[in-house]
């Protein structure tokens, strides 16, 4: 099969439906493909986790082929950032997000959703207004030391930085303009709260990455900030839609949400399996940094590789059944995390904030109903921006 033969893939507004379908047939007919766009996917989960698991063929510095990127801000991008300077980066960074200390975090963050879930003024509402955006946003803007009232600042520059508000008909120029100039917004507002403690440090995150040290080298404000804005998008962004697709999945499985609420211990199990069906950020992407065989084919170097982790997570080869949402599975080698090196810092968090949300939720509610106008996002992610729901609560 040529690449004039494949249809375009299709957008994810149908809920996914069509899309998996022409996953099933790239995997078993065409497992490398070349896009229209001159960027290269693969689908089959073996080659999704052989990219993933090979920054030296390839690699996550999207700095250099991205000129609006100040370098001296790039420098502090941990998710940019290749072997050797990511090793560093990681242990820092990942500081934040111990075992020990996200476990501690757990009362704080059963008290703003607890909060959040009794402030919704009636019992049909936006849940991802009303919970699924806010909840992780403050919890974000806690860890950093900054003020949850510039919540909705935060987004803005957040949905604007990760290509959220541009323009379908913007020119590729126009869009890099759109994303430059939101990190500038957002540098601006968090240069200042860096800065504000150089003299005087704080115990909050913002604060201890200020003495902080890298090989013995302390960071630069710039590297604080680009690692506080990585914390914000990547911390909002994945909470945000793993709550909303929870839902959309219990609302698939109305079995599984009764097992549920008999058995509590299940909702960990539950949300892995969210992660496998529909992963927040359905594809990765990396830059081939030579000539590269695999799944088959011949990947040119420089050139944009997808890895499609929603194909990856429904790939016959690994699960069985991929269809279906088995609260049982075992092994789950789901990717909805991604895999090597640059598997998400901030998993332990967004699995323990979704958690305690479920919990509450099912707590509060006897029944939960998703309406039908739910808006799906059109963009690089799988999951909604609009989820109304209606409760009746318990």
């Amino acid at each position: 099969m040529t690449t004039a033969e494949i249809p375009a893939m299709p957008p994810l507004t149908d809920g996914g439906a069509e899309q998996l379908a022409w996953f099933n047939r790239m995997r078993a007919e065409q497992p490398l493909w070349q896009d229209p766009n001159g960027g290269y996917r693969v689908f089959r989960h073996a080659d999704v986790q052989s990219v993933l698991a090979d920054p030296a063929r390839f690699s996550s510095n999207f700095g250099r082929v991205m000129p609006f990127v100040d370098p001296a801000r790039a420098g502090g991008n941990v998710l940019w950032a290749d072997p050797p300077a990511h090793r560093p980066l990681r242990q820092l960074v990942g500081q934040a997000f111990t075992a020990r200390t996200v476990a501690g975090l757990r009362p704080r963050i059963t008290e703003i959703t607890r909060d959040l879930i009794t402030a919704i003024p009636t019992d049909e509402f936006d849940f991802v207004e009303l919970l699924a955006y806010p909840m992780p946003v403050i919890v974000i803007a806690e860890l950093l030391g900054v003020s949850p009232a510039d919540r909705e600042f935060f987004r803005t520059c957040a949905d604007k930085s990760l290509n959220l508000r541009v323009r379908k008909d913007q020119s590729p120029e126009e869009s890099a303009a759109t994303v430059a100039n939101a990190l500038k917004d957002l540098d601006g507002y968090l240069l200042e709260q860096v800065r504000n403690r150089r003299g005087a440090p704080t115990d909050d995150l913002l604060g201890t990455l200020t003495t902080a040290e890298v090989d013995g080298s302390r960071l630069t404000d710039l590297e604080i900030v680009s690692f506080a804005t990585v914390l914000l998008n990547a911390g909002y962004m994945t909470t945000t839609l793993l709550l909303g697709n929870t839902l959309l999945c219990l609302r698939d499985n109305p079995s599984v949400a009764a097992q549920l609420r008999a058995d509590r211990s299940l909702i960990p199990a539950a949300l892995v399996e969210v992660l496998r069906r529909r992963p927040p950020f359905p594809s990765v992407y990396r830059i081939s940094t030579e000539e590269a065989s695999i799944a088959g084919g011949t990947i040119p170097a420089n050139a944009f590789v997808a890895a499609s982790v929603l194909s990856a997570n429904h790939d016959e080869r690994i699960f069985a059944q991929p269809e279906r949402f088995d609260l049982h599975r075992e092994p789950n080698q789901h990717l909805g995390f991604g895999h090597g090196i640059h598997f998400c810092l901030g998993a332990p968090l967004a699995l323990l904030e979704v958690e305690i949300a479920v919990n509450l939720l099912l707590d509060t509610f006897a029944d939960i109903e998703v309406s039908e106008r739910v808006r799906l996002d059109k963009g690089e992610f799988y999951g909604t921006r609009r989820l109304p729901v209606s409760g009746r609560r318990s």
